[in-house]
């Protein structure tokens, strides 16, 4: 859910909007503290079965700065804590409680529905990459097919053209996204089991073998980083491995606000 979907607010230091962080299942408390963006106190608006987190901030467009991300990120680290949260992108201001009290009663049955889905469950992410000093090389070192096809453009005194040049990369690309997919396979054979569903985000770079997005059961973390452990056993030291989180949802929450 993003900041887009919600109508621009009037630039106005003097008009109080309400700054949205989650929506949650309708809370035991009003108040959580004063740790909200630049030093709000963080409480609820809701009258019916969901209600939103917020805090009160001038009512107008944020600018992505440090300290309020970070203001943002730990709002929503300590309503984990205790809460199934559908996270909200960073940047959402609603004109006051009004405003938000409509985006709640608009989108009440869709709330529900994916906070019933995310009830007792976390993100977990895995990441993992190739550790090598350059992933061409490397391939041309372990895909034989690779190899003969680079020395033989490049291992004679004619330059290769550049339909060659495009054929070299082409056959790299592939190499890499069926390495990819191999590799996936057997990381899933063994997290797969204890994931309810993985998402797999696009690799930032070449390096990168996979970005997983795991969500789990709240309760189920240990297993998950032992499952790490043992899905890198089928792999060398030419493969980095890395798991984050508990986070809320952020990969799985799936609404279009209704304004």
């Amino acid at each position: 859910m993003s900041a887009s979907a919600l109508e621009k607010p009037q630039k106005s230091s003097k008009v109080t909007g309400r700054y949205l962080y989650a929506i949650i299942s309708r809370p035991t408390q009003d108040e959580f503290g004063p740790f909200g963006i630049d030093g709000g106190m963080v409480y609820t608006i809701g009258k019916s079965r969901v209600a939103a987190v917020v805090s009160d901030i001038p009512n107008e467009r944020l600018r992505p700065e440090r300290r309020r991300l970070a203001a943002h990120h730990e709002v929503l680290k300590r309503l984990l804590q205790t809460e199934t949260i559908l996270p909200m992108a960073f940047g959402v201001v609603a004109d006051g409680g009004d405003a938000v009290q409509r985006i709640l009663d608009k989108n009440e049955e869709a709330f529900g529905e994916q906070l019933d889905r995310f009830a007792g469950k976390v993100e977990m992410g895995l990441r993992v990459c190739w550790d090598v000093p350059n992933i061409f090389e490397y391939f041309v070192d372990t895909h034989a097919d690779l190899k003969l096809l680079r020395d033989s453009l490049f291992r004679t005194s004619r330059e290769p053209t550049q339909d060659e040049k495009i054929e070299l990369g082409r056959t790299f690309d592939r190499a890499l996204l069926q390495d990819r997919e191999h590799h996936i396979a057997q990381v899933l054979s063994v997290l797969g089991p204890q994931c309810f569903e993985v998402k797999e985000n696009k690799p930032r770079d070449e390096r990168e073998v996979m970005n997983l997005a795991c969500l789990i059961e709240r309760g189920q973390q240990k297993a998950f980083e032992e499952g790490v452990f043992a899905a890198a056993k089928f792999f060398d030291h030419h493969f980095a491995f890395d798991f984050n989180g508990p986070w809320p949802p952020h990969n799985f929450v799936d609404i279009t606000l209704q304004t």
